[in-house]
């Protein structure tokens, strides 16, 4: 192999190598680019977890104030049951001790 067939060779390796860099360094790319299309889709996707994120913070502190609401509420009506109840239950002493009192009266 004289020098210019050597010259000719080693550059059509260097081309074929450059091409194959080349070559793959544009699939890489194509496998690897994100559209603008798929950037915009990924932040509305973005947006709409953002904002059902904030819809279901806002129903959680709705619910817990709701229920605070409701403990009290009932609470409250516990404590009117139990005076309602205590009423009725001397209102019943009160009845019978009348009755005792009302009968002693016929019969004396």
């Amino acid at each position: 192999m004289n020098r210019s067939e050597f010259i000719i060779v080693t550059a059509i390796i260097l081309f074929v190598a450059f091409g194959l860099g080349w070559f793959a360094h544009w699939l890489i790319h194509r496998f690897k680019r994100v559209s603008q299309a798929d950037m915009d889709q990924l932040e509305r996707m973005s947006q709409e977890l953002h904002e059902a994120e904030e819809t279901r913070d806002q129903a959680i502190t709705y619910l817990q104030q709701r229920e605070a609401e409701l403990t009290n509420q009932l609470a409250q009506t516990e404590a009117e049951l139990r005076a309602a109840m205590d009423g009725l239950r001397e209102a019943r002493q009160e009845a019978e001790e009348m009755r005792v009192y009302v009968e002693r009266l016929n019969q004396g």
